[in-house]
């Protein structure tokens, strides 16, 4: 019986080790070199011959986090690990058959960096004698790196010569103890500001206005319509600092002519009626009378 013993490679692999006397007299070829025994003897039982994963990808928006790679497994599976500078490694999606992996819960620590490893395994319950090879992404910073989704418009208001427009948050999926989402203002604070891009309709010269806070006034002309749609702006970011475009949305003042004009008429023909009932009231008697007195006559 051959006298071997375990070893690990330099990467942390184990193997088998098989001295160089049992190799000339148990095996049929006579010249093997220590070099060519390193080659020929090293007995993979691990994940060595699976895929390596290749374009991993952080897919972020509003600090909801999707890890993604490549290729999609077929006789084997997935595992994530994942860590930031100053937290520990932490599994997620283990043993899965998706290239894509929700990790959004691991990086509520915004401002860490972290790094994940993508590692295949084999579902086996045979001894592993090689540590699984692995994949490792591009660091991710969420405070820097997530996207900032579209504001929404909460209110706006058209009144004389003043616009009025309230900014909605975007929602991010981190709580606060009383279980109510936080929104990006609660996250970036003053590192968060509003650009506020307002025109006349039908025109094409675009104006804008900034904020620090989510609401809007400015003077605009009486009597004109106005479009405009906002956009956030994270003040120390070097790199995808723009959110997403709100909606469009436009003033209609001749909405609030017609109202009037026929608010008008209503009071118009509500004059009108109130005039024939008191002519009907008080002529028409008076005419009967006269009648009657010409037949006595």
């Amino acid at each position: 019986m051959l006298n071997y013993k375990r070893f690990r490679s330099p990467r942390g692999r184990r193997g088998t080790f098989f001295p160089h006397s049992a190799l000339k007299r148990n095996f049929p070829w006579q010249n093997v070199t220590h070099h060519n025994f390193l080659f020929f003897f090293f007995v993979s039982k691990g994940n060595s011959e699976l895929p390596t994963a290749v374009n991993i990808t952080w897919s972020s928006i509003n600090f909801k986090t999707i890890l993604q790679w490549q290729p999609e497994p077929t006789t084997y599976v997935y595992t994530v690990e994942i860590s930031g500078i100053n937290s520990n490694w932490e599994k997620v999606c283990i043993h899965t058959k998706e290239t894509e992996c929700d990790v959004t819960d691991k990086l509520e620590k915004i401002k860490d960096t972290y790094t994940a490893h993508i590692v295949p395994e084999m579902l086996s319950e045979t001894e592993k004698f090689e540590e699984p090879s692995y994949a490792i992404s591009p660091k991710f910073t969420p405070y820097n790196q997530t996207k900032i989704g579209r504001p929404g418009i909460q209110t706006y208001e058209l009144t004389d010569s003043k616009l009025k427009v309230l900014v909605e948050d975007p929602l991010t999926p981190y709580r606060f103890p009383n279980k109510s989402f936080k929104s990006i203002r609660d996250i970036f604070k003053n590192d968060l500001e509003y650009t506020l891009y307002y025109w006349k309709d039908q025109s094409t010269g675009k104006k804008e206005v900034t904020s620090k806070s989510n609401q809007f006034e400015i003077s605009v002309d009486k009597g004109k319509n106005y479009c405009f749609y906002v956009q956030a702006t994270i003040l120390s970011r070097k790199e995808n600092r723009k959110s997403q475009e709100s909606k469009v949305n436009c003033t209609h003042q001749r909405d609030v002519l017609d109202v009037a004009l026929w608010g008008l008429f209503l009071d118009v023909c509500g004059v009108g009626f109130f005039v024939c009932l008191f002519l009907s009231i008080v002529l028409i008697p008076m005419e009967d009378k006269h009648f009657s007195e010409n037949i006595r006559l």
